[in-house]
């Protein structure tokens, strides 16, 4: 070991007696500096935007993981550049020199050399680490509760990256006495490394070698936050490798032996640690440690919880239709990639199974599609054609029949679908037609919950003209109710839907979580009112849903809940919407249904109600009533007289009966009845969960998904939608001040540059004047 020390200590030293050295070290310290103040610059423009310094969640991340331009992810797209120019000379310059054979004949074994002047290029690593601890401590002043663990993770990602280019330089520098070439030698393994991951993904097990000896992507998950013992193994097997191999190389120029005997130690070390990174990445052999405050990497206790009760195996089958514009997400080269959003699952039960069944089939919803079908092309002709042009064999994929015969996919379009079977149960897990596209927490959550237990029923009151749950129409609620690829759908958030009648033929059943009535529009027949009754006096939970001017429909129904739809409708003073459209704001009561909800009503995020009524309530029938929606008496009224709103603004006139609020807008009651509480929601807007205002975008951000979604949930008894809300991280605000802004601007990007300059400048003039 003190040869190996003291060979390193010669090499750092004639490292930083050399221009390269310094002038790379200030290269680095710039760029790291421009990344870091341009991020906080950004920051310190939303902070006079807004007005507040209470602006983004998790700054830590934000600052030094979270955006291309945060300082780990700016410096990992340039850090290759640094390394080839350092050990383009370790060895090569030796093999220039002579000085090669000086060690050959000297009693320092080639492994002493080796380790020795990889440990000096581990010096200079360090040495970089430093420059970027500055950086952390600067956060530290001016960021209360920074996550300190996570910019260390970062820094340790960082640092294995470094010390893997350094091997692998280490070994280009044996193979040639020319250090350019060394240096661009270096250049073409790193991109090798890189673009490794993207070849032979569609063979299985070649697949999974390529994707190990790609170091693409291998720091992401350690800056941010989560270090898992594949990374850290993949980054020892592959600099041991390179060492190992520089060694061989050394020691081939002691010995003389048969070329293949030379080449078969390369390939038995390249085989052990292709073997040992395939056994080192298998889910099951992953351990794993999220330092992050949050644990934002690791999934809610909520979901780990629903992952422990499953006792058995889980078996997920995605099925990929190849004529599917979403063909390309499930595609053999995307493996890997699915296996990354599975593995915070697998991380808690390893015996999850992943499957994929390819086939070809129609698309009923893809219009491109059936414009060739139309042309009398079949399907099989469809896919012989995509298959041509991809280069693909078409025989890999099932026929339309052949799946048919396996599952009917029609109900799901056939499209994207991912499949969970449990003990015999099963349930979808669906894609969606968002920015974010693959199911969260939340849905992969609820959907194995619905595996383990029995899915709560929302029951919806068909007959006499209700809201349809079916329909793409403004006024309908198929967006809420069952939409597919709408990942905010009741479907999609563990709930099943079913329309329900109610007359002297048809009982309200009895095992459903809720029934909703939205906006009748004929009166009630006496059968339906009386089984309505029935199911209320039972303890059934229910909600309803009403609008201005059908209120002489619903109040009957509603005086027994000791509630009533006032006359008239809300109107509210707007320059920018219609006057009808009231912005209704979260009670203090409703803020605690929910963290999501608390957060809104903190931040006073408003719901929207195209056309509402107020509700006058009193306490009877046993019933405990609390109001959940109020409307600003500051800016609207009750109004009783007639609206045309294409003409002149209505003005409030209590001498025509207008009356001033706050008015509840929407009221939940609760009851004890045979000892479950029984929950009830009377709305007067129907509105409020519509296709139309759900896809409104002009009003900003509303809370109407996020409400609807939690009444809903508060009829299972905070069973479902799966709680997946994580808490605040407390490093959400900072302390810096423009004057800090500027001393930190002018000392990381201008000063300490330039200290190092002529601090370098001055050791280097002064080594050569002795």
């Amino acid at each position: 070991m003190k040869k190996i020390f003291k060979i390193a200590k010669l090499e750092l030293s004639n490292l930083f007696y050399s221009p390269i050295a310094w002038f790379l070290l200030i290269v680095f310290v710039f760029q790291a500096a421009f990344n870091f103040t341009h991020t906080l610059d950004g920051l310190m423009r939303s902070k006079h935007l807004m007005d507040k310094d209470d602006i983004f969640g998790f700054l830590t991340n934000y600052i030094f993981s979270g955006w291309a331009t945060s300082l780990f992810p700016g410096l990992l797209d340039k850090l290759y550049l640094y390394l080839p120019l350092l050990t383009m000379g370790l060895i090569s310059r030796e093999m220039n020199s002579g000085t090669i054979s000086l060690l050959y004949s000297s009693p320092v074994k080639v492994r002493e050399i080796v380790f020795g002047k990889f440990l000096a290029m581990v010096g200079y690593a360090l040495v970089l680490i430093g420059v970027l601890m500055l950086f952390g401590i600067t956060a530290f002043w001016f960021i209360p509760h920074m996550d300190v663990a996570l910019f260390l993770s970062g820094l340790f990602g960082v640092f294995l990256l470094l010390c893997t280019y350094a091997a692998i330089g280490l070994f280009m520098s044996c193979l040639t006495s020319y250090q350019v070439v060394a240096a661009l030698s270096t250049f073409v393994v790193f991109a090798a490394l890189t673009y490794v991951g993207q070849i032979w993904q569609k063979v299985d097990f070649v697949r999974d070698l390529t994707y190990f000896l790609s170091i693409s992507g291998r720091t992401s998950k350690m800056i941010a936050g989560l270090i898992t013992t594949k990374d850290v193994f993949y980054f020892v097997l592959i600099a041991g490798m390179f060492l190992v191999f520089s060694i061989i190389k050394l020691q081939s120029g002691r010995e003389t032996k048969a070329w293949y005997i030379k080449a078969g130690k390369y390939v038995g070390i390249f085989a052990f640690v292709l073997l040992a990174g395939y056994i080192t990445s298998r889910p099951g052999y992953v351990g794993y440690w999220d330092v992050t405050a949050t644990n934002v990497n690791t999934i809610t206790e909520s979901a780990q919880k629903i992952i422990k009760e499953l006792d058995s195996p889980l078996e997920v089958t995605t099925y990929i239709n190849y004529l599917d514009r979403n063909y390309y997400l499930g595609s053999p080269d995307k493996r890997n990639a699915d296996l990354d959003r599975w593995e915070k699952y697998i991380r808690f039960k390893k015996d999850i199974t992943l499957k994929y069944v390819y086939y070809y089939d129609d698309v009923p919803s893809d219009p491109y599609l059936h414009k060739y079908m139309n042309k009398n092309k079949t399907i099989l002709q469809i896919a012989q054609k995509r298959a041509e042009a991809d280069k693909d064999d078409l025989d890999r994929f099932k026929t339309p029949a052949e799946i048919h015969k396996e599952i009917n996919l029609l109900p799901e379009g056939n499209k994207y679908v991912m499949r969970l079977k449990y003990k015999g149960r099963t349930t979808f897990l669906r894609i969606f037609d968002d920015p974010e596209t693959w199911p969260s927490e939340t849905e992969v959550s609820a959907a194995l919950k619905r595996l383990i237990s029995i899915p709560p029923k929302i029951g919806f009151l068909q007959g006499d003209y209700e809201r349809s749950i079916d329909k793409d129409g403004d006024d309908a609620y198929k967006n809420i109710v069952n939409l597919k690829p709408f990942r905010y759908s009741l479907i999609n958030q563990g709930f099943d839907v079913t329309p329900v009648m109610a007359d002297s033929t048809h009982s309200i059943p009895a095992d459903i979580a809720a029934l909703v009535i939205a906006d009748p529009r004929k009166e009630l027949s006496p059968a339906a009112l009386n089984a309505i009754r029935k199911y209320v006096a039972a303890g059934g939970n229910l909600m309803i849903l009403g609008k201005p001017g059908k209120q002489e429909i619903l109040n009957p129904l509603l005086k027994m809940l000791g509630v009533q739809l006032m006359p008239g409708q809300i109107l509210q003073d707007s320059s920018a919407y219609a006057q009808n459209i009231a912005t209704v704001y979260l009670t203090k009561e409703a803020a605690q249904w929910s963290p999501v909800l608390q957060g809104a009503y903190n931040d006073s995020t408003f719901v929207s109600m195209p056309g509402v009524c107020g509700i006058n309530y009193k306490d009877s029938e046993g019933f405990r009533i609390t109001p959940l929606l109020l409307t600003d008496s500051a800016k609207s009224w009750n109004h009783v007289g007639n609206v045309v709103l294409d003409s002149s603004a209505i003005k409030y006139n209590p001498a025509l009966g207008d009356g001033k609020g706050p008015f509840a807008t929407t009221i939940a009651l609760t009851r004890t009845v045979n000892g479950k509480e029984q929950r009830i929601i009377v709305s007067g807007d129907a509105d409020v969960m519509s296709n139309a205002e759900l896809g409104r975008k002009n009003m900003g951000r509303t809370v109407n998904f996020q409400f609807n979604t939690v009444l809903f949930g508060w009829f299972t008894y905070g069973k479902f939608p799966v709680n997946s809300y994580r808490p605040k991280a407390k490093d959400h605000f900072f302390t810096l001040s423009d004057a800090g802004f500027k001393i930190i601007n002018i000392g990381l990007l201008w000063i300490l540059p330039v200290a190092l300059l002529l601090f370098g400048t001055i050791l280097l003039i002064r080594r050569r004047r002795k």
